[in-house]
């Protein structure tokens, strides 16, 4: 057999390509990088329209904005002002040269009923300068009126803790899957958040196994050879 080609195209998803290098990733103890996180976040965006789950290279680009160079009109095809929740991938590359660098990703999740962004790191608030960073860019954003009650910023300190050096991308898809399902069912009248449920869903095992899961899902969407 010849040697496969890591560069190999295996899935158009969306607006997302993968890779056979992706697969790779998946099937051993690696950091995830930005194409598994962007595939798994469209995944996941089609179970409501009041959801956004904002792509890991337009959540870093909204970071990185220069100040006053038309961060309005790179925003406006998100319609933040409509979603009722909102999801960004955090990443700690400080490169604005390497869209794809880092070594650390954290989830911040914006619900407007609550009106508070929420900061869940799997490594001790290692990402809260770059989750602030985040916030501060869009924080205006969020609603059409400017006299609006300006969000909040809540780091959650109970948010599950990683085991190892490199789960932490697998963190962030687990909550947002979590926090996805909790909007779903929410009590519409009541003010109780998602907390409860990532404690209780996002474990070390639950954490694991979603790699597995993960390359089941792509496999099944691979158009048959």
């Amino acid at each position: 057999m010849g040697k496969t080609n890591p560069d190999e195209k295996i899935l158009s998803y969306n607006d997302v390509v993968l890779r056979r290098s992706d697969l790779d990733i998946l099937s051993g103890p690696y950091f995830l990088n930005d194409r598994i996180i962007e595939f798994y976040f469209s995944y996941l965006s089609s179970c409501s329209e009041e959801i956004l789950l904002v792509p890991p290279s337009i959540a870093f680009c909204i970071m990185n904005y220069p100040v006053g160079q038309g961060l309005t009109e790179f925003l406006q095809p998100l319609h933040l002002p409509e979603k009722k929740l909102v999801i960004f991938p955090i990443n700690d590359n400080d490169d604005v040269s390497e869209a794809g660098g880092g070594s650390h990703w954290s989830l911040l999740a914006f619900e407007r009923n609550a009106n508070k962004f929420f900061h869940h790191d799997s490594n001790r608030g290692m990402n809260s300068i770059h989750a602030k960073r985040l916030y501060n860019a869009v924080v205006s954003f969020m609603s059409v009126s400017g006299s609006a009650t300006k969000p909040v910023y809540q780091e959650c300190n109970s948010s599950p803790q990683q085991m190892n050096g490199y789960d932490c991308g697998l963190y962030v898809l687990a909550i947002a899957r979590v926090i996805c399902s909790w909007y779903g069912e929410r009590d519409k009248d009541g003010d109780k958040m998602w907390f409860s449920a990532v404690q209780e869903q996002v474990t070390p095992n639950v954490v694991a196994r979603m790699r597995n899961e993960i390359l089941g899902q792509i496999r099944d969407l691979m158009p048959i050879k």
